[in-house]
This record gives structure tokens, C-alpha cells and sequence, in this order.
């Protein structure tokens, strides 16, 4: 049975029950509305309906009852009904803040009241909490956007009709895949979008990869979450085959088949990973070329930025920015340095705020049922919670180290051609290699943009082998300046972590002449 199915069925059940007081929790009017009037009209039952544009009208043939506008005149009207007839429904649409003990509460409580005497009902629409006493006297019911197979058929029925006047390339497929994108928005929400697509005068296979990024448009304002702009230029990242050979795996679970099949045998879709190792090595990097292969938008969650410093706002800021990461579902949520942000489990510092928020997102992580591929880094091990290392809250734990010889001319040979537009081969690339055993991949980016910067300054400026070795032997990385933590770095993932690179973690040691402190040259 489908949520909405489910929900028709409840609101059946309780009106038969004459239930006096029914919260709907929606922020789908008029797809709540018709759910009321088809119960309406199978259980032939009256619905009278208050709206601040029409006043009080007849559901089925809204026929107007009472002209007065106001929700005040709408609960006098329907108060003075039902001291006269049986078994009348109410149907607020627009009602006051009902979350305390208040004057606009306890007047909905009096009509409340005078319903339960007579028979009636009294149903309101509302995304709000409500006062406890009032929500006693009944139940509620919450409407949820629609999911993947009711956004089919929304989908399916709104191109349905323009098939006979555009050329429309999608498929049931293409409209499967659309709706899952699609699933946690509104109705008119989801309209909107295939409108904008039907105003090109046709839709193709490729206005997939524009309904994939549609929900940017709808979330524009996004609590506690970082829109990341992916270019499409870094899909390749170098080194890492271990990680990329798993992600591809991975990415096959994408399509709505697999989909399907994963939730006939029980599965989740992949929950993410979580990257851990040397600075510098490409973690936050591999975020963004899994945003850019799998075609998904990209979300930073800072756990600094959701701390607040009242009792229970970080909490709830936190539990905003998951909710909010779940309505812009697919994407990928990349949490940069997360042991930053969840380094106080355990302390007594922050009054046990970090604990709490520690527990809220692993149980989120476990619960989460969208389409939320998390991929989080970590810099430094030792201040990571021993929760989230436990097997099962993340799919994998990579570890991403130093790059070997083969990784890192890789990844020379990509920034060669992206920056110097050279050919990277030959004798010279090996001594290249050589001089950069011991680099970090961001070593060598920033080394090879800094000749590129050199080239673009000075047009006099001649790139000869000699002044490439002289700035490549002018950069000491991190692992001359701290060998110490590389080495404890490296100690802490041979234990707990499967390496990135597909080879043995710490596999090439150091050569002794790297482990040399250099000496700085001036550049000429």
C-alpha cells in the first residue's frame, strides 16, 4: 500500500470513528484536499471547507455556506451548525498558531468540544506542532510528499498529455528514473519542473541531467548546508585505483532496476565512506569526482556552522541541515575534516553537546532511507569517536596515502597537460617522478600551477628542464616537515582502514634521501 493510500485509508477509518479532532501534518494543500473530498464522496459524508479566499464552502459541489472570510467567522458559523445538525465536518485550511495554551487554541478546543457533543469532526491542515490538550481530543495523520512510484504517475500523466504535440524521447524508464530523482518534493513542485522542461517544445533523453540539478532551484535557501559548484574537470582524479574501483561498483546501484532489486532483498541505497590519511592526498578532491562522475549534486556540511550556543540549537540546526540534505536528495553530502566538528565526544567541555550530536548523526546515517551518499575525510585519526569507526555506520573506511611512484605520475602527467598543456613521457618524467617521492598530491599541483603562473606573468619567461627540477627541489612537503605523523598516520590505517590506492598501505618507504630536510633555493 502506498503512503498515500495509507493515508486516505486512516482518514476513512476516523471519519467513520467520528474521531472529533483531526491534525492532517501537510504542506500540500490542495493534494490534501482531495484525498478529503474522494473520502467524501465514497463514504458519502459532507466536508465543508474554509479557505481565506472563499469563506466556508461545500467540498464536493463548493457551494459557498458562509461569505465571511475570516477563521474566526468560519468557527462561529460552523459552531452555530452544529448545535442544530448531527455528524458535520469541518476542514480548516488556514488556522492561527495552535502550538500552546492560547486564545486562538482554546476557542479551537471549544469548537473541538461542541463537535464531540454532536457528532462532528473537526479537521485541520497545518505543518505546526499542536497544543498537547487540543491534540489529545483526536489523532493525527501525516501526508507525505509524494514518493518514487506516486511521482510516476504525476509525471507520467502530466507528459502524457503533450505527446501528441512535442516530440518527447523519455521512456517508463527515463520516467521511473525522473520520478526518483524527483521523490520528496510537492506535486506542483514537480510540475513546475516538467513544465520548464516542456516549454523547450520537447524533452530529451539528456533533460534527465537537468532534473537531476532541479532541486537546487527548489531548496535555493539551504539551512546549515554549502551548495558546491562541481567543474566537470575534476571526474579524474590520480591514483586512488582501490577507491575508484570500488565507487564504479557502487554507481551500477544508481539505475531504478538496481534500485528496485535492493529494495526487494531488504537493502539500503549506499550509505558513503569515509576517507582518512595524509593531508593533502586527495580526500576532499575524490568528494567532488564522485559529484562530478555520478552526475549528483554536491552539499558541504559544516559541523561548525550548526553549533549554536543556546541548550539544544546545535541539535536542531544539525537535524535541519540532515533533513534539508534528505528534501535535495539525490546528491552527495561531503563533510570535510568531520573530526573538527565531533571532536568533543566524551568531553565535559560543551556540556555533552558534541556526544549528543555524535548519536544524532550515526543514528541518521543508519536510518537515512534517501538517496544521501555521504563522503566524509578525516585528517587527523586520533580525534575521531570510536563510534563512528564501528563496521556498518559507513560502507568503507579508505585510507588515502602518500602517493607511489605509478599515482604520482598519474597525477603529474594530468596537471602537466592541464596547466603547461605538455606531453608528460620520456627519461625527464622519471627524474620528475624521482624528485617527487615523498610529495602529496597537492604538492604537486601546487608546484606545477606555480610554473604555470611563472609562464603567464613573464612571457619572457623560458620552461626548461633545469628550472622544473629547481622548483620541484624548492618544495619540502609534509613528509620531511612532519615524518613523525605520517608515520602514525599510516601505523593507525594499516590496522582499521582498506588502502585507496589498491596497494598495501606504506607499501613504498620513503627513500632516505627525501627524508633529508632540503634547503630552500631562491628562484631565478
Amino acid at each position: 500500500m502506498s503512503d498515500l493510500s495509507k493515508c486516505k485509508e486512516l482518514l476513512k477509518r476516523y471519519s467513520i470513528a467520528r474521531i472529533p479532532f483531526i491534525a492532517v501534518n501537510t504542506i500540500e494543500r490542495g493534494r490534501t484536499l482531495e484525498i478529503l473530498k474522494q473520502v467524501g464522496e465514497e463514504l458519502n459524508l459532507q466536508f465543508f471547507v474554509h479557505t481565506l479566499s472563499k469563506g466556508v464552502y461545500d467540498l464536493t459541489s463548493e457551494k459557498v455556506l458562509s461569505e465571511d472570510k475570516s477563521i474566526y467567522g468560519a468557527i462561529d458559523f460552523m459552531g452555530e451548525q452544529m448545535k442544530r445538525k448531527q455528524c458535520l465536518t469541518l476542514v480548516l485550511t488556514e488556522v492561527p498558531d495552535l502550538s500552546g495554551d492560547n486564545s486562538d487554541a482554546r476557542q479551537v478546543l471549544d469548537l473541538v468540544t461542541l463537535a464531540e457533543e454532536s457528532g462532528g469532526v473537526v479537521i485541520i491542515l497545518t505543518s505546526n506542532e499542536v497544543w498537547n490538550q487540543l491534540q489529545r481530543l483526536g489523532m493525527t495523520i501525516k501526508v507525505d510528499l509524494p514518493n518514487e512510484d506516486e511521482m510516476y504517475d504525476i509525471i507520467k500523466e502530466y507528459i502524457d498529455d503533450y505527446r501528441n504535440d512535442i516530440p518527447i524521447e523519455w521512456d517508463n524508464k527515463d520516467i521511473r528514473e525522473a520520478a526518483s530523482m524527483l521523490a520528496g518534493v510537492t506535486r506542483i513542485e514537480a510540475q513546475n519542473v516538467i513544465a520548464a522542461l516542456i516549454a523547450n517544445r520537447s524533452i530529451k533523453k539528456s533533460d534527465l541531467d537537468e532534473i537531476r540539478f532541479a532541486k537546487d532551484r527548489l531548496f535555493s535557501d539551504i539551512s546549515g548546508l554549502e551548495k558546491i559548484e562541481v567543474d566537470e574537470r575534476v571526474k579524474d582524479v590520480g591514483g586512488l585505483e582501490g577507491l575508484r574501483k570500488w565507487l564504479e561498483e557502487k554507481k551500477a546501484l544508481l539505475t531504478p532496476e538496481k534500485r528496485d532489486e535492493m529494495k526487494a532483498r531488504g537493502l539500503q541505497s549506499p550509505r558513503g565512506i569515509l576517507l582518512v590519511g595524509v593531508p593533502g592526498c586527495g580526500k576532499s578532491l575524490s568528494a567532488k569526482s564522485i559529484s562530478a562522475n555520478w552526475k549528483l549534486p554536491l552539499y558541504r556540511l559544516d559541523f561548525a556552522t550548526v553549533q549554536g550556543s543556546y541548550v539544544g540549537q546545535s541539535e536542531q540546526q544539525l537535524k535541519n541541515a540532515l533533513t534539508t540534505a534528505e528534501n535535495v536528495s539525490p546528491c552527495v553530502l561531503w563533510i570535510d575534516e568531520i573530526e573538527k566538528g565531533l571532536s568533543g565526544a566524551g568531553g565535559s567541555n560543551d556540556g555533552g553537546v558534541s556526544t549528543r550530536m555524535v548519536g544524532q548523526f550515526l543514528f541518521w546515517l543508519q536510518e537515512c532511507k534517501k538517496q544521501v551518499f555521504v563522503v566524509a575525510t578525516a585528517n587527523d585519526v586520533s580525534m575521531l569517536p570510536s563510534e563512528l569507526l564501528r563496521r556498518g555506520r559507513f560502507d568503507e573506511l579508505f585510507f588515502v596515502d602518500l602517493p607511489t611512484a605509478n599515482e604520482r605520475r598519474e597525477i603529474i602527467t594530468m596537471y602537466m597537460k592541464k596547466y603547461l598543456k605538455l606531453n608528460f613521457t620520456g627519461p625527464f618524467s622519471d627524474k620528475i617522478v624521482e624528485i617527487t617521492d615523498g610529495f602529496t598530491g597537492a604538492d604537486i599541483e601546487s608546484t606545477i600551477r606555480e610554473l604555470a603562473y611563472r609562464i603567464v606573468a613573464n612571457e619572457s619567461y623560458e620552461l626548461t628542464e633545469e628550472n622544473m627540477i629547481t622548483t620541484f627541489n624548492n618544495v619540502v612537503p609534509l613528509s620531511q616537515t612532519s615524518p613523525e605523523k605520517i608515520d602514525a598516520i599510516r601505523d593507525w590505517g594499516k590496522e582499521r582502514a582498506v588502502p585507496a590506492s589498491g596497494r598495501p598501505i606504506g607499501a613504498e618507504e620513503l627513500s632516505q634521501k627525501n627524508k633529508t630536510v632540503k634547503t630552500r633555493k631562491v628562484l631565478v
